[in-house]
């Protein structure tokens, strides 16, 4: 059975890299959409959200701040995001300041067609991601 080789790749360093994946879903501009193997080609824009991939039994779950997703020939995925990090790793009390900072910056522009209106709304939108992600997979204590 085929399977697909995944890439996660952010301005910094590729993330993640596994050619035994078996499908990928991911929030686009025009919706969630799932990649299996032998997908046609396509280029298309990613959103914010949660970007949720398997191999075998494991899922993956990301959090993905926009970007872009390639399907190549070849079963070739490739996510080149803004942002990338595993829902594991996301500190909730940081992403939950920097939202709060971009907000307050965000009330002081008074020109919604200003560049920094719109830096200000992505990082909200990047942060507002984290920290739905964060709650949705923290792993709470056990009960006794």
């Amino acid at each position: 059975m085929s399977k697909i080789n995944f890439k996660i790749v952010t301005p910094e360093k590729v993330i993640y890299e596994n050619d035994q994946i078996e499908q990928v879903t991911a929030p686009t501009t025009t919706g969630e959409i799932t990649i299996l193997p032998n997908h046609t080609p396509l280029v298309t824009i990613l959103n914010p959200g949660e970007l949720i991939f398997k191999q075998g039994e494991e899922t993956h779950n990301f959090a993905v701040a926009g970007g872009f997703l390639e399907m190549k020939e070849n079963n070739q995925l490739v996510i080149l995001a803004d942002n990338a990090e595993h829902v594991d790793q996301i500190d909730i009390d940081r992403a939950q300041q920097a939202r709060e900072k971009a907000v307050a910056q965000m009330s002081e522009i008074k020109n919604r067609e200003d560049v920094d209106y719109a830096r200000m709304q992505a990082i909200i939108d990047r942060e507002s991601n984290r920290i739905r992600l964060g709650n949705k997979y923290r792993k709470l204590p056990k009960s006794e």
